[in-house]
């Protein structure tokens, strides 16, 4: 009994037949095959992502280096501009009125000289001449007339300061607020607080002048209370007081 195949399952057996069956072409010697590692491709992609991170990284550095560079110089900036000169400009002044002091002077041995002289205990003493005595009050006055007149130059000199203190005190507060480092910002409160001193100094000035023409109001006043007591002495003592006489009211008349 002979067994039958139909075609067509001969031919789908020919088709599902494996490839080794099938004949192989060989290349040429001299042909090369190029060969795709995935696990190498890999690693070599990671391995140039962290040298790239790396590069990246050392650029930030590099960028951050550079800003602390450039904040060091606007911190190590000097300020552009300086009060000095108007400053000691105004100390001179107010320093040259109160050089300008007349007759007693802001010297500690002028001031004890005058005293011993004028307004101790001394200066009405029962040796002392009508005539001394007089010209010891005259003394005594024109030194309290100079010492209000020289307490009224200076407080002038204060107040002719006050225009330029302004100026300046504007000038740096501009400057501080726009100082782009701190060496720039501690120079302009440096300097603020110079013109801060400086106003003191007239504050003090004012002061000092104002306490000596008060102190030499209130010396000539004692002074002239205990010449007072003086002359009234005088005046009552026996013999030397007054004294009756003639006197002729119209002279040359008949």
């Amino acid at each position: 009994m002979k067994l039958r195949v139909p075609r067509a399952a001969l031919a789908a057996a020919i088709l599902a037949a494996p490839l080794s069956v099938s004949p192989v072409l060989m290349a040429p010697a001299s042909a090369q095959w190029i060969v795709y590692d995935p696990t190498n491709y890999a690693q070599n992609l990671l391995s140039a992502t962290r040298a790239l991170q790396q590069i990246n990284n050392q650029i930030t550095s590099l960028q951050n280096q550079a800003q602390s560079l450039i904040n060091q110089a606007r911190n190590l900036a000097s300020l552009p501009y300086s009060s000095l000169q108007q400053l000691q400009q105004s100390v001179q002044r107010t320093q040259q009125l109160l050089g300008e002091a007349q007759r007693i002077a802001y010297n500690v041995q002028n001031i004890d000289q005058a005293f011993r002289a004028n307004y101790g205990a001394g200066s009405a003493s029962m040796s002392a001449s009508d005539q001394q005595l007089v010209a010891q009050a005259k003394e005594r006055w024109n030194n309290t007339v100079s010492g209000l007149q020289d307490a009224m130059r200076v407080q002038a000199g204060v107040v002719g300061n006050i225009d330029t203190n302004r100026t300046q005190m504007s000038a740096l507060v501009g400057q501080s607020q726009g100082a782009t480092g701190a060496l720039q910002a501690t120079q302009a409160g440096n300097q603020l607080l110079a013109l801060q001193a400086q106003q003191l100094a007239d504050l003090t000035a004012v002061v000092s002048a104002n306490g000596r023409a008060q102190a030499l109001a209130e010396a000539e006043r004692s002074a002239a209370a205990e010449q007072g007591r003086e002359q009234r002495r005088r005046f009552l003592t026996p013999g030397v007081g007054y004294q009756a006489g003639n006197a002729q009211m119209f002279p040359g008349s008949n």
